[in-house]
């Protein structure tokens, strides 16, 4: 074996969701082969054996909705509405953006993810062939979309050269772990010299802005690039009142059945948010098999409301977790997150059965794996997935004593509480310390930038 974990209480988060106390989880060659009571492991070796120390050892997390780089927004504008939040404040932040800084942003918010249990996220940004290099740079697994808007972006100009720009990405990706700097995205397209070797980490994704964003042209061409390429779709739906009112005075449906109507709703579709739905859109989202992407902390701090996940969850419809981007949160810990869709939902619903902790930790892992496509290699602890796996120490004050695990992850754990990161079969954070990341260097670059950005 390459890796073998072992001593803690295994939480397999598989269609049984199965729990194996003392237990252990063997990797070889980046995917899990073996899983049972450690009292099986007489005999076994391997080249690294960590021991969980009667923690628990669980797959990693699955952030299912961010803008990573905005990391270097983090706090530049709080306690204000979505729209004069976007417009007045991130908009023109944005504006000066290079695409080193968008990766020394996308390297930040990975060391803190990487920190905090994440194992995996989809992110929709600018220069976003930077985030997918900082997220290989890491070794995290990504799913990553440049967002596209009916005016130019900072990135690619008009959307012609940002279509483009997604097909260049999708080109070097897809089954390569091609890394190509800015410079080089169009310049190299057609070429083949790249030494190009095989790389399961980067999925491409196409991400449209919003429906408020994209006009209906570019919302079907994109989702038909997707369909093309069986890709993810990424929206942001129905995040807030305004939108959702600025749809229904222009084509006289809520955004939901707006895109229902234009043909973009699909199984392939994360419609982010999807904070206010109606039951028809619900039906829709049904019907069409399409994922969500809750992201309650954000939605809280910009008001944009409560969006009704036990409805939807009632549905069969698959909602995972995310955080949204640091100038909105502001942090990318999913386990603070966990918690918060949990207590969020049962006061709102004045019922505190309504979301129980396993319910809100299968959004943070298996249920994030399949709204991204990705639930037949991560999500889970299964034999012949990729190990994608976490280790939670359990010995602190908070988390003695422990009855039920699942309720002490969503309700008294922290990010803090990781103590290992296994991506891809390989370590990536050993004893709280990351080993894939310089990240006081990333801090001082981050906090050189940030005065760069106010100045």
């Amino acid at each position: 074996m390459d890796i073998v974990i072992k001593n803690g209480t295994v939480l397999t988060m598989d269609s049984q969701m199965r729990r194996i106390d003392k237990g252990y989880v063997a990797v070889k060659d980046g995917q899990i082969v073996q899983i049972g009571s450690s009292e099986q492991l007489v005999g076994t070796q391997a080249l690294e054996v960590i021991d969980a120390n009667g923690g628990i050892i669980m797959p990693g997390l699955i952030n299912s909705h961010t803008h990573a780089s905005m990391t270097l927004f983090r706090g530049i504008a709080d306690d204000l509405p979505l729209m004069e939040w976007l417009n007045n404040h991130i908009f023109p932040a944005e504006a000066k953006l290079t695409p080193h800084w968008v990766y020394t942003g996308a390297k930040l918010a990975c060391a803190e993810m990487i920190l905090s249990g994440t194992t995996c996220f989809c992110d929709m940004y600018l220069f976003e062939a930077e985030v997918a290099k900082a997220a290989y740079d890491s070794s995290m697994r990504a799913v990553v979309g440049e967002v596209l808007y009916d005016f130019p972006s900072p990135c690619y100009g008009e959307i012609k050269q940002g279509f483009e720009y997604v097909a260049a990405m999708m080109d070097k990706w897809k089954s390569k772990s091609g890394i190509l700097d800015q410079s080089q995205i169009y310049s190299n397209r057609d070429k083949n010299d790249l030494n190009i070797s095989s790389n399961s980490l980067i999925t491409v994704a196409v991400e449209p802005h919003s429906t408020y964003l994209c006009n209906p042209e570019l919302l079907q061409k994109a989702a038909e690039l997707a369909r093309k390429n069986s890709s993810p779709l990424i929206i942001h739906v129905a995040e807030t009142l305004s939108e959702s009112a600025q749809i229904k005075e222009k084509y006289g449906v809520t955004p939901a059945k707006f895109l229902a109507d234009i043909g973009v709703l699909g199984s392939n579709l994360v419609a982010c948010h999807s904070v206010h739905l109606t039951e028809e859109d619900m039906e829709l989202y049904q019907k069409f098999d399409v994922k969500v992407a809750h992201c309650p902390e954000s939605n809280m701090k910009l008001a944009s409301g409560v969006a009704p996940v036990p409805r939807m969850l009632e549905k069969g419809i698959c909602v995972g977790l995310g955080t949204d981007g640091c100038a909105s949160n502001n942090d990318l810990d999913l386990f603070l997150e966990m918690d918060t869709a949990a207590k969020l939902h049962k006061v709102f619903s004045m019922n505190p059965e309504v979301l129980n902790a396993e319910t809100a930790l299968k959004m943070a892992t298996i249920n994030g794996a399949r709204a991204l496509g990705l639930d037949s290699i991560t999500g889970s602890i299964e034999v012949g997935k990729r190990a994608d796996i976490i280790v939670v120490n359990t010995s602190a004050p908070h988390m003695v004593p422990m009855y039920n695990p699942y309720s002490h992850l969503v309700y008294s754990a922290s990010g803090n509480d990781v103590s290992t990161s296994i991506i891809d079969g390989k370590l990536v954070m050993k004893d709280r310390k990351l080993l894939t990341i310089d990240v006081e260097s990333v801090m001082d670059e981050v906090q050189e930038i940030a005065g760069l950005i106010v100045k």
